[in-house]
């Protein structure tokens, strides 16, 4: 089984590890994610790059990923105020990256709508083979719900495309929280527009993480369970898992795996680079279980491995993406071949 990663991020040119307990920070999570921490450490944008396309031509589960960068945080009157260092990839670095690996990315494009040549972008990225968009509003501290952006959602449903929206709780850059909830799908859905819920709408906060930490459903964020109805009354609406596998989500996966009437609009998503350890994971499996899933080295590999106990083989998580990606029968084009995936055990040239 191959399946495709529909939430993966494109790091920025300018991201530096900084001092030195942020080099050693570095280190470990480039280690942990696939990538070689020397490199890392000398070039970090060409080493996660070289990394990236490493880990997925090697995944045995893996055939693309959807990738994007994303775009800076505007004023009202569109100028930028802000630059995230790490996550702020344009969308001509990964149009770049993209003409190297067409045959494993599928690209889509971040662009705040408060530029205001922001609708003909999208027509430029979508004419250079962008299939889709990513929206990081509560960065950005963009209120989706406001009047002034209903151009911009129907420019996307004119086109086509699909829009990731982040839902939840932030913990990588800057973020509004008033701009992280469910509310965020308002427009875009009445627009038309084929929206992705990123993160299964998840929440948590730093005073009460032990709630994240839980099982129990009377613990979960009342925007999941908001989620769960929404999908089930918008046909245009989705939502990837990505992220689920860090401690503080991890703990909804047995509940999710039970809304079988919500299965057939979940798409399989990691959040890469974000790191997760099975072994810290509250989501329910034996030790054992974690340990060995830990062994995995590819991260791709190893988020397939630990959600197939949740979702199997057979289920249509790993699958859902082609009624987003192939509008009117458009194909994606064909991947090379792939190479089978090593385990911790084996000679990489990541390690």
């Amino acid at each position: 089984m191959q399946t495709i990663d529909f939430h993966v991020h494109l790091l920025s040119p300018e991201m530096r590890p900084g001092r030195l307990p942020r080099r050693l920070l570095a280190r470990f999570l480039a280690r942990w994610q696939g990538i070689d921490p020397d490199e890392f450490l000398a070039d970090p944008y060409s080493a996660y790059t070289r990394g990236l396309v490493r880990l997925v031509r090697e995944s045995a589960c893996l055939d693309k990923i959807v990738l994007f960068g994303v775009d800076a945080r505007l004023d009202r009157q569109g100028r930028v105020v802000h630059r995230d260092a790490t996550v702020c990839a344009s969308n001509e670095d990964l149009l770049a990256l993209y003409r190297e690996n067409p045959d494993i990315i599928i690209p889509f494009f971040s662009v705040n709508p408060l530029r205001p040549d922001a609708l003909e972008r999208i027509d430029r990225y979508v004419e250079l083979g962008f299939r889709g968009g990513k929206f990081l509003q509560n960065y950005w501290g963009v209120d989706t719900r406001e009047e002034r952006f209903s151009a911009y959602f129907e420019r996307l449903r004119q086109r086509g495309l699909p829009l990731i929206v982040h839902l939840g709780s932030e913990g990588c850059v800057d973020s509004v929280r008033a701009c992280e909830g469910i509310a965020m799908l308002e427009q875009p859905l009445a627009a038309g527009v084929t929206v992705v819920a990123a993160h299964m709408a998840l929440s948590y906060r730093p005073l009460t993480i032990w709630r994240a930490l839980s099982r129990k459903s009377r613990n979960f964020s009342p925007d999941y369970f908001r989620l769960l109805e929404l999908l089930a009354d918008h046909a245009n609406l989705y939502a990837d898992l990505s992220s689920l596998l860090t401690p503080v989500r991890a703990g909804v996966l047995a509940h999710l795996a039970g809304q079988e009437q919500v299965h057939h609009k979940l798409l399989f998503a990691t959040d890469y680079p974000v790191p997760f350890s099975m072994v810290f994971s509250p989501c329910g499996l034996p030790l054992a279980t974690r340990v060995a899933l830990d062994r995995i080295a590819n991260p791709f590999d190893r988020a397939v491995a630990a959600l197939r106990h949740f979702f199997p083989e057979d289920s249509p998580v790993y699958s859902n993406h082609r009624k987003l990606l192939q509008p009117g029968g458009t194909c994606i084009p064909a991947r090379q071949g792939a190479r089978p995936a090593q385990d911790s055990g084996s000679t990489s040239t990541s390690m």
